[in-house]
């Protein structure tokens, strides 16, 4: 009864450091597992990284070339809108000048009237009457003193 006693306490000794050992065991081969799939989807994850920063850049490229496009229609537009607007601004001169030019083609008098306002707000600048054959009268002495 006694070797039956022992007995059974070894096999329980064993019972329990076999299973310690099934434990660490079983750890190793965990950490060998995580190691070898490392080892294995690093460069896998490593293609599949570049691939995406590939894209990524594709991406941003065409949305680059797509604002630069845009940009560049909303300039063409602008500029014919201003060239519109320009002709209509010249269209409204040449009206007024030919509506004034006709309004002082004979009225020489309003003409004259406003030539003299004129020189009321000239100041001390020189101006030079012409004759009648269109030739100014120069005042070469003047300067002279």
């Amino acid at each position: 009864m006694n070797l039956h006693k022992e007995f059974r306490v070894e096999k329980v000794a064993n019972e329990k450091g076999e299973g310690e050992i099934a434990i660490v065991t079983l750890v190793c081969l965990v950490i060998v597992g995580v190691v070898l799939l490392g080892m294995w989807g690093c460069p896998h994850y490593n293609v599949w990284q570049q691939g995406l920063a590939g894209e990524a850049e594709l991406a941003r490229a065409n949305q680059n070339r797509q604002i630069a496009v845009q940009e560049a229609m909303a300039k063409k537009e602008s500029a014919k809108l201003l060239a519109e607007a320009e002709v209509e601004r010249s269209r409204g001169v040449a009206q007024a000048n030919e509506i004034i030019g006709k309004s002082l083609e004979k009225n020489e008098a309003y003409l004259r009237y406003l030539w003299i306002n004129n020189l009321k707000d000239a100041g001390h600048e020189v101006i030079y009457v012409p004759t009648e054959a269109n030739l100014p009268i120069l005042e070469a002495s003047r300067l002279k003193k």
